[in-house]
């Protein structure tokens, strides 16, 4: 598969879905639940078309909701190819919703889901190449790269950070918190 590349546009995905009541907190908002649902069965369709075999999504980033959405709302959510290693991909979505009523459009969220292809024995299997078709393409692209060295960088720093932190010599920490030692 070294010598197969697919474009971006090849395997860009739409779901569009009206927001019901049986979707709603008890708020009266969708379910942060739901939305995620939603995004990942884009995501699974998104790189499933692109890497031409199963996918399963190994990493969620970026899951931010900008905006509540509302019932009676349709929600669209906009997937694409980012990036491509070995065998994983990184799926952009962003997420929009539309009230026909009032007529608005409102930017909700965008998040990133790392997706790793399986062969038919449930092996990882590699991908297609990615096609970048113009300079957005080639963009997120490079945000991915960015943002899959900065995810290793915060690992790293969190792993440190966790060994050097004792709770005795770090007591005074916890007075500008909201919380309450008892022991």
């Amino acid at each position: 598969m070294d010598d197969i590349f697919k474009s971006v546009s090849y395997s860009q995905t739409t779901l569009t879905e009206l927001m019901i009541p049986s979707y709603a907190n008890f708020g009266g908002k969708i379910h942060g639940g739901i939305l995620l649902s939603l995004m990942d069965k884009v995501a699974y369709a998104c790189a499933s078309k692109h890497a031409g075999n199963y996918c399963v999504t190994v990493s969620v980033d970026n899951v931010e909701f900008l905006q509540p959405v509302d019932v009676g709302e349709m929600v669209s959510m906009f997937a694409s190819v980012n990036y491509v290693g070995n065998s994983s991909l990184v799926i952009g979505i962003k997420v929009i919703a539309e009230d026909f009523k009032i007529g608005t459009v409102k930017h909700t969220n965008t998040s990133y889901f790392t997706m790793v292809a399986k062969d038919e024995n449930g092996h990882v299997t590699q991908v297609p190449g990615l096609i970048l078709e113009s300079k957005d393409d080639a963009r997120r692209f490079l945000e991915a790269i960015k943002r899959k060295e900065l995810k290793n960088t915060y690992k790293k720093e969190l792993h440190n950070a966790k060994t050097l932190l004792e709770v005795d010599s770090n007591r005074h920490l916890f007075a500008k918190e909201r919380c309450k030692i008892t022991f």
